[in-house]
């Protein structure tokens, strides 16, 4: 059975950072691709980053390049969304995503299983 917990939400101010946290078990984690997706109020969900199973390679939407920096720790199972700059817009519940695949995908149907998300906000 595959589960992903994840945390490290919370409320920050403007200009502040938050790291997120989200351990996987159950599979292969040098073989599995991670993503992390979020959902606004009101707003649809939406790609924030994905990395592959080796970690090497990533991507990211243009709305957080520079800012968030997603990493993977293989020997712990464990991805990591680094969320700097973090502006009001980036309020969200985040959640992550393992893939079946190890290549990165910016589309949630690459995605077999999901976290029960973790609330981040942002005040200004």
């Amino acid at each position: 059975q595959v589960q992903l917990v994840e945390s490290g939400g919370g409320v920050v101010q403007a200009g502040g950072s938050l790291r997120l946290s989200c351990a996987v078990s159950g599979r292969t984690f040098s073989a599995t691709a991670m993503g992390w997706f979020r959902r606004a109020p009101e707003k649809e969900r939406e790609f924030v980053a994905a990395i592959s199973g080796s970690g090497l390679t990533t991507i990211s939407a243009d709305s957080v390049k520079g800012r968030f920096t997603i990493s993977k720790d293989n020997a712990k199972n464990t991805v990591y969304l680094q969320m700097n700059s973090l502006k009001p817009e980036d309020t969200a519940v985040y959640f992550c995503a393992a893939s079946p695949s190890r290549f990165t995908s910016s589309n949630y149907r690459g995605y077999d299983y999901w976290g029960q998300g973790t609330q981040v906000t942002v005040s200004s």
